[in-house]
């Protein structure tokens, strides 16, 4: 355990990756690098984040579903990850749950989040 906790330490040293806070029921968009033979390009993968797992930074992943051609597909990514690029919360979901795996279940209609409204707050 202290091994892990001394590895954990020199790497925190390191640049720790600047993305946008989110959480589970978020709607993000992941832009990653993908390899082909000796060609790199930018992939976009949008969804909803089903759980966030890991404590420290460089051992925290996070789970994104999204339905594609009436198939469900899931992509884990960790979050320290040098291929991906950016991160961008498109929509704040309002749920009760840190890992929503109960989404899996349900389709169409049911599938959907709520959506966190925002109040402005006016000085006076």
């Amino acid at each position: 355990m202290d091994l892990i906790k001394i590895v954990e330490q020199s790497f925190a040293n390191e640049k720790v990756a600047k993305y946008p806070e989110f959480k589970a029921g978020d709607t993000i968009t992941v832009t990653y690098k993908i390899k082909e033979g000796d060609k790199d390009r930018l992939q976009k993968f949008r969804g909803v984040v089903i759980q966030i797992s890991g404590a420290t930074p460089f051992t925290r992943t996070f789970t994104i579903r999204k339905v594609s051609g009436g198939i469900g597909v899931e992509r884990i990514f960790p979050y320290e990850s040098p291929a991906i690029e950016e991160i961008e919360v498109n929509k704040v979901g309002k749920v009760r749950r840190a890992r929503i795996f109960y989404l899996r279940n349900l389709a169409g209609k049911k599938a959907r989040i709520k959506e966190k409204k925002f109040v402005a707050k006016t000085k006076e």
